[in-house]
Parts: structure tokens; sequence; C-alpha cells
């Protein structure tokens, strides 16, 4: 699984004219399920990405993780992440897990999530979202856990 993270002062999905999910302070992470990715996938990324420790200590070292500052994590489905734009100028999708199976790992995401903290707002799988951020730094990090070969 790839989850493109960053450090977020606020941010928020809206769909149809609806706002479907918003923090303040926290993470926004895009998130996307690779072929051959499975709960395993998941579940160490999620560990990960609770973990990671992208905002300031009192001195200003980057020492803490969102669950440390009790952050938003707004989670947003993007199975664009998986893209391999290795050759010519459209990318191909082949790398992402067919929707379904994309779906299922997003929800079983999201669900842990929500059973390991406390403030997690998302986007809507398939839905033409506009997201809005304003990114706090800016701070970005790529987090990817690939299956075994």
């Amino acid at each position: 699984m790839i989850s493109l993270l960053q450090r977020a002062a606020r941010a928020d999905v809206v769909v149809d004219g609806e706002t479907v999910g918003a923090i303040g302070a926290g993470l926004m992470v895009l998130l996307c399920a690779e072929r051959g990715d499975s709960e395993k996938e998941a579940d160490a990324l999620l560990g990960k990405l609770l973990s990671y420790r992208v905002f300031a200590d009192d001195a200003g070292k980057m020492n803490r993780s969102v669950a440390d500052v009790q952050g938003g994590l707004l989670l947003v489905p993007q199975f664009t992440l998986a893209a391999d734009t290795r050759s010519g100028t459209r990318p191909s999708f082949t790398p992402a897990a067919a929707p379904a199976d994309g779906q299922r790992l997003f929800d079983y995401f999201v669900a842990q999530a929500r059973q390991r903290h406390a403030r997690v707002e998302t986007g809507r799988f398939g839905a033409h979202m506009q997201v809005s951020l304003t990114n706090d730094g800016p701070v970005t990090f790529w987090l990817q856990v690939k299956p075994p070969a």
C-alpha cells in the first residue's frame, strides 16, 4: 500500500458541494492499495503512519507523531498514486488494486484507524472529490509497504 502524508494546518474533502471530511491540525493522507496488497500491508502501513514523527517537539525537532499530538487524520482514497509513469505521456494504472479490492482495503484501513486513533475523517471512495489542504511546513512524505514477493 502507498500513502502520501502531508502535515496539515487544515484539510477538507468536498463531494457534490458537501464537506464529507475535514480536520484542523494533523495529517492529510492520500491512500492507495496496489495489486497483491492485503490487510497485512494495511496494518503495517497504518502502524507506521500513526507513529511517524513529523510534528515538532519543544526543541523544534520532528519527534512527535500524529498520535502524540492528538492531531486529526484525514484519509483520502487515491488510486492514481499507483500509476506507472515510466513510459509515454499517459499513466498506466495496472499496478493499482482492482476497484473492489481497493475499496475493501480502504474501508478496512479506515476501520482500523478509527479503533486506534480518536480523530479520523475520510474522503469518499470512487467519488470525484475536491481536496483542500494547507500544508504545514511544507512537510510531505511517501510511505509504502509492499507485499512479500
